[in-house]
């Protein structure tokens, strides 16, 4: 099991490769949260989202010949971007496949950090299928997006950073694809600070975690409904769920239009770019999800970042 002190060292081995990110009160003109909420902005993160510090975490407690051979991962783009990211630093040659439901421009960016793309499959489990025979048959380093204790304690150098900055801090609030970032981030805070309260949060047409909670094992959804494609495996792994069993307090569930309404404020309100899954814990808030008191501080993580919520026309 991933303890605190894995945790710290973490950041302290990631701190060069990635951006410490900064905390940003929401003091909204028009439409304004209960509760005083701040915003972690992990848009701001190199290669746009939180993915970097695990990825990076990863990379770097690798043996040296291990690292020549090449890795591979499967991604809804986030993920992807990261471990491109940390291929390229290391200068060893990157793989990253893709459902097609993956937007185009995560590919290119991908490209532009030196990765081969591969498009496969229709969601993130069809392209992760791929992704670990490409692994096995080639002897490459596969890197999973959310069931590798050194890409949850990378993410859980989240927490660090907020409890630092707003110690006072009542609930954090933190997206859920396969369950990663929010298994570091509930381990770190619960840590430091056993009376924070954790919520996940998950579309309506993805409820991954909130499904395999409610039947204590990890189930397959039989199908998923989202547009919040980086918040859509079809199913988590043992030691998320065990960690989400144990120290997250609930997990809520956000409609496609909440997470783009909130996307659209976020942006009117607060020049923040932020795709659906980034603005995914800030709907919760907004759209009322989560039962908030007027003096409760909360952090919500925006964890990354996007265009949904700009208007083009």
């Amino acid at each position: 099991m991933i303890e605190l002190k894995d945790i710290v060292l973490a950041r302290e081995r990631i701190a060069p490769y990635v951006r410490r990110t900064p905390l940003l009160q929401a003091k909204a003109l028009q439409k304004a949260p209960s509760g005083r909420l701040w915003l972690k902005l992990e848009q701001l993160q190199v290669s746009g989202s939180f993915k970097a510090r695990g990825a990076i975490n990863k990379l770097l407690s690798m043996p040296g010949e291990t690292l020549r051979r090449g890795i591979v991962t499967a991604s809804g783009g986030n993920h992807g971007l990261a471990v491109a990211y940390a291929g390229w630093l290391a200068s060893t040659p990157t793989y990253v496949y893709l459902p097609h439901n993956t937007p185009p421009h995560k590919a290119q960016k991908l490209r532009a950090w030196r990765a081969e793309v591969i498009m496969h499959g229709e969601v993130w489990d069809d392209a992760n299928a791929a992704a670990l025979e490409r692994a096995e048959r080639e002897g490459m380093t596969y890197i999973h997006p959310f069931a590798d204790p050194a890409v949850i304690a990378g993410q859980g150098s989240i927490a660090l950073e907020v409890l630092e900055d707003l110690p006072q801090v009542d609930t954090i609030l933190v997206a859920i694809g396969g369950g990663g970032l929010i298994s570091g981030v509930a381990l770190a805070a619960k840590a430091l600070k056993p009376a924070v309260r954790l919520i996940g949060v998950e579309p309506v047409g993805a409820p991954t975690l909130k499904a395999s909670l409610a039947a204590n094992a990890v189930i397959a959804l039989p199908h998923i409904a989202t547009r919040a494609n980086t918040l859509a495996p079809r199913q988590s792994a043992p030691i998320n769920l065990e960690i989400i069993r144990q120290n997250v307090d609930e997990i809520v569930l956000v409609s496609d239009e909440a997470m783009l309404e909130a996307a659209r404020w976020l942006w009117f309100e607060l020049g923040i770019a932020a795709e659906l899954s980034g603005a995914a814990a800030t709907a919760a808030v907004l759209s009322g999800a989560i039962v908030t008191q007027p003096e409760e501080t909360l952090c919500a993580l925006v964890c990354g970042a996007g265009t949904d919520g700009i208007d083009f026309a």
